[in-house]
């Protein structure tokens, strides 16, 4: 299973990326539950890996839609990575971006999105949005390529934050996970992705304790820096929470 001869407009490559995946916290929407799936997790695959789970699941052509309870069960960042993939393959720079989006549930949700270049510019593309949940968020705008005020990455959102000119508590996923300190994890998260890495040991974000919630002037510096310029590599700690 692999991209050859997809279609080059990137809505129809969201659509097929949509007609094989679907989203861990949505599947009552398409009218199925848990126990139709042989795994319902949040661990971002690697694509080869999920092609794998696609395939083993229903061996049909990619642009072949499939029943809901024959898709692979992902979250936003599943969807990020295969769009991001399909554009590689046919020679468009692409990339995943880490950050917050604007119309979900909360003001600035935690999100994953597929960051292309075409006419001189970076797009910014949301492959998870489909006929079924877009509706039910009012979606009203082009997913194939973002409004700037509805996606903004980690980075802007941070440096918003630190300028006074946003609440950080406006930022995150779920009441358990919001404020400065889930910014910063989504800071790290994008530098990673921008760098080629679109998992890194700071998706295990959930095993932070209360403890971990409050950042040192250091740790706050170097977020400055990361969010302001995300592509510049370095040798970023492990998360805290980790211990080692």
């Amino acid at each position: 299973m692999n991209f050859d001869e997809l279609p080059v407009d990137v809505g129809a490559l969201c659509r097929i990326v949509q007609g094989v995946l679907i989203h861990s916290d949505w599947l009552t929407a398409y009218g199925v539950s848990e126990a139709q799936f042989r795994t319902v997790s949040r661990e971002t695959l690697p694509l080869a890996g999920r092609l794998r789970q696609i395939a083993e699941l229903d061996g049909s052509a990619l642009t072949v839609e499939r029943a809901p309870d024959r898709r692979a069960v992902g979250t936003c960042r599943d969807y990020a990575l295969m769009l991001c993939g399909m554009l590689r393959q046919q020679g468009v720079p692409a990339r995943v971006r880490c950050g917050f989006g604007a119309y979900f549930k909360r003001e600035w949700e935690d999100h994953w999105i597929c960051e292309y270049w075409r006419e001189g510019s970076w797009r910014r593309a949301d492959a998870q949005l489909d006929r079924i949940i877009a509706p039910r968020l009012g979606i009203g705008f082009d997913l194939a390529d973002l409004p700037d005020d509805m996606f903004i990455t980690a980075g802007e959102a941070w440096l918003r934050c630190r300028a006074g000119e946003a609440d950080p508590l406006d930022f995150g996923h779920g009441a358990q996970a919001s404020g400065l300190w889930f910014v910063r994890v989504n800071v790290v998260r994008d530098h990673h992705s921008v760098n080629g890495r679109e998992t890194s040991d700071w998706d295990t974000w959930r095993q932070a304790t209360a403890a971990h919630h409050f950042l040192s002037e250091a740790e706050c510096a170097a977020a400055d820096e990361l969010a302001a310029h995300p592509e510049k590599p370095t040798a970023e700690p492990l998360p805290p929470w980790l211990g080692r």
